[in-house]
């Protein structure tokens, strides 16, 4: 990857929106904050100062395949709201399986002895950065 070709990372929820960012070089993700999901428009357009701030080129959503790897009402819900942001932000979209990232990131909160309320502040951006990071060792992987 060259660089300046710095990905976003979503886990998308039904409430707040973990982000993560890639360095410049594409080879890791770092958590970056957690956006409060009201409406579309409100949430395109927090989006797009993150985009514009870090001069993203591609953001990566995480679609919650099933245990089986299956599209299920979850994954779907994903897709049909990441749709509607493609017709809002023109930017290259991605979706991505992230079965487990949110439990792996509460597991991990959890084994550091975190508090309750510490870990749901920064749960969805963890989540959000094990989503970039898997995509990255992937696509490193692949030689892409």
């Amino acid at each position: 990857m060259k660089s300046n070709q710095v990905l976003l990372g979503l886990d998308l929820g039904e409430k707040r929106v973990g982000l993560a960012v890639t360095d410049e070089l594409g080879q890791m993700a770092f958590p970056l904050t957690t956006l409060d999901y009201q409406s579309q428009s409100d949430f395109i357009e927090k989006l797009k100062k993150v985009v514009e701030e870090y001069r993203v080129r591609k953001i990566i959503v995480g679609l919650p395949k099933t245990l089986k790897g299956e599209i299920g009402i979850a994954a779907k819900k994903i897709m049909k709201r990441v749709e509607g942001f493609r017709t809002m932000l023109n930017i290259e979209w991605e979706l991505w399986d992230e079965r487990l990232s949110t439990k792996e990131s509460e597991r991990v909160l959890l084994s550091a002895d975190i508090s309750r309320a510490r870990r749901k502040e920064v749960q969805d951006r963890l989540a959000a950065q094990r989503i970039l990071q898997s995509y990255l060792e992937c696509r490193n992987k692949q030689g892409s």
